[in-house]
């Protein structure tokens, strides 16, 4: 299984998805797939994203799917069933950390601040969630997180568009984003997968800097 920073490095954008289910998850994933953005994060927000990730899981050649918004210790484990390689958290708690380590699941805790990230890193994880990240310091934060916790890398997420999503991957600690600007509520709800493609495809050009 890999390691979450080595799926970190698989593309610059990770698209968060909140989907309803099968349905519309299966076609939002190839077109994501097709425009070269292999790492899904779907989010348990909605009753059908467990589903959603076991029909990617099952049906879409080349995605990674993860699951995100985890908040209890139990969904490590329905996470797991459904077919999901990864597990999100916008923070973290000591039962959430405790649990991912038992399930074996490549783990993106959340963090806001540098006690969290400094306690994260005495835990041995060396990359997490910086959310919400607009509203926490934004790239100007992880700029100067770089110099006193250089080991540690991020993957910036809330608040993040494509133009936004530039200034954080010319960091040199951030080696992607999060983001739900490529996939448009109206262009999945009008079936526009053409649209989405092109969204990924413009996502996917946006390049990390070499040294993240």
């Amino acid at each position: 299984m890999e390691n979450i920073g080595e799926l970190l490095a698989l593309a610059p954008v990770i698209p968060v998805l909140t989907l309803e289910g099968a349905a519309d998850g299966v076609p939002v994933a190839r077109a994501l797939v097709a425009g070269g953005l292999p790492v899904l994060e779907v989010t348990l927000r909605t009753p059908g994203a467990l589903e959603a990730a076991r029909a990617i899981a099952d049906a879409v050649p080349g995605a990674v799917v993860g699951v995100g918004t985890v908040v209890a210790p139990a969904q490590f484990d329905a996470a797991r069933r459904a077919g999901a390689r990864f597990a999100v958290s916008p923070g973290h708690t000591p039962a959430l950390l405790a649990a991912a380590e038992d399930a074996g699941m490549p783990y993106l805790p959340g963090m806001a601040s540098v006690s969290e990230a400094m306690a994260l890193a005495e835990r041995g994880y060396r990359a997490l969630k910086f959310f919400p990240a607009e509203s926490c310091g934004g790239a100007g934060f992880l700029r100067a997180l770089q110099a006193p916790l250089p080991e540690l890398r991020f993957c910036p997420t809330g608040g993040i568009d494509s133009a936004k999503a530039e200034e954080y991957l010319a960091l040199p600690n951030v080696p992607c984003v999060g983001g739900s600007w490529p996939v448009p509520a109206a262009a999945v709800r009008a079936g526009n997968w053409d649209r989405i493609e092109a969204l990924a495809h413009a996502a996917a050009s946006l390049r990390a800097n070499p040294a993240a």
